[in-house]
């Protein structure tokens, strides 16, 4: 019978059989692989895919999430790739589907996430190891929610990019983790990452900045910039991957967004 499974964009791929030649074009997406026990399925990844840090050494490199090489991905005779609404482009998708079975996730919320884990369990025959993973993630949740329970919201610009500055706004995995945390992001009635100005902030009563450490560097130099145009706002930079990839990178997000706590 063949195999039927259903992306996050509801479309339904057909497989004679599991999947056994992988190419991700995402890091959180291909960090999910690695711990569904698929690493050795894993044939193509991108630069960016730095979690395990041993992967890209192991496996070939077909570019970056914006820009592949499709002569290296048809080289791999991939059986599935896994691709990202949001981090991958439109064309590469389009590309990659004429040739390959392309699975397409977007996540925007922490059920996507846990979604997208089941799905591959599904697609892979891993449906053990990904319940057991989103079991770990809930009760890491749960955990968490009980620890910050009684805290107020404070508002929150979280800042990804420099020269323009931009922002991230509603319709993001980010802004999830934001709200998760009670920081209340002052730009949620923006869609996804808007050019912002620092004239823009200055009115926006905030409690906090957030600088990322991703996809653009901010590094304590930045920071004290901003100290010096924010003197009321408590400005802090934070570790990009926590807010932003999903996946089984849930598992250690929470200990991370606790430590966060004790220091806002």
């Amino acid at each position: 019978m063949p195999l039927r499974v259903k992306d996050q964009l509801e479309r339904t791929l057909s497989f004679k059989k599991y999947p056994s030649r992988i190419v991700s074009l995402n890091p959180s997406q291909t960090k999910t692989i690695v711990r569904l026990g698929l690493e050795e399925q894993l044939v193509g990844v991108t630069k960016f895919c730095v979690h395990p840090k041993h992967l890209r050494k192991n496996k070939v490199v077909v570019g970056g999430t914006k820009k592949v090489n499709f002569d290296t991905i048809r080289e791999l005779k991939p059986d599935v790739i896994l691709c990202n609404k949001e981090e991958n482009t439109q064309e590469i998708v389009s590309t990659l589907e004429k040739e390959f079975p392309v699975h397409v996730t977007n996540v925007e919320t922490i059920s996507h996430a846990l979604e997208m884990i089941v799905q591959y369990g599904t697609l892979f025959n891993k449906e053990t190891n990904a319940q057991e993973i989103c079991a770990q993630i809930n009760e890491q949740l749960q955990k968490f929610n009980l620890n910050i329970k009684g805290l107020h919201y404070k508002r929150t610009a979280y800042l990804i990019w420099r020269d323009p500055y931009m922002a991230v706004g509603s319709s993001t995995f980010i802004n999830e983790m934001l709200t998760l945390n009670r920081l209340k992001n002052v730009y949620h009635e923006k869609e996804r990452y808007p050019e912002i100005t620092l004239e823009n902030l200055a009115k926006l009563n905030l409690d906090y900045i957030l600088l990322s450490s991703e996809p653009f560097p901010f590094k304590t130099i930045h920071k004290e910039e901003l100290e010096k145009k924010f003197p009321e706002v408590t400005i802090k930079l934070v570790d990009g991957e926590y807010f932003s990839w999903y996946g089984s990178r849930l598992l250690k997000a929470f200990h991370y967004f606790n430590e966060l706590q004790k220091e806002l």
